[in-house]
């Protein structure tokens, strides 16, 4: 697993109910029908570059790659925004995805 920021680190010993309970939330979303882990992680990463959330774009970005997803098949995925996006805010993830692609290495 990704090292988790020192800020959410902060959060969960702060408030650990809560922490749970988000925890509890998104497993509890995963589960709730039928698409596997990559289309998942996929669909998560789409929305965090749609809503223009750098920290999850990484976040997801790691989590793409635990998931088995190749490094081309992410920048694939973030290609499919520029036509719902448009192009400056595909390009913006696609630079968001590369910080984390070019760690991984």
């Amino acid at each position: 697993m990704a090292k988790l920021p020192d800020h959410y680190k902060a959060f969960i010993e702060a408030h650990p109910d809560v922490a749970r309970a988000y925890q509890a939330l998104g497993e509890a979303a995963t589960n709730a029908g039928p698409l596997d882990k990559k289309t998942i992680c996929l669909v998560k990463l789409s929305m965090a570059i749609g809503a223009a959330q750098e920290g999850a774009t990484h976040s997801h970005t790691r989590k793409s790659l635990a998931a088995g997803l190749t490094p081309d098949e992410i920048r694939h995925a973030v290609l499919q925004a520029v036509t719902t996006l448009g192009f400056p805010n595909m390009m913006r993830g696609l630079a968001w995805v590369d910080d984390v692609l070019r760690k991984s290495n």
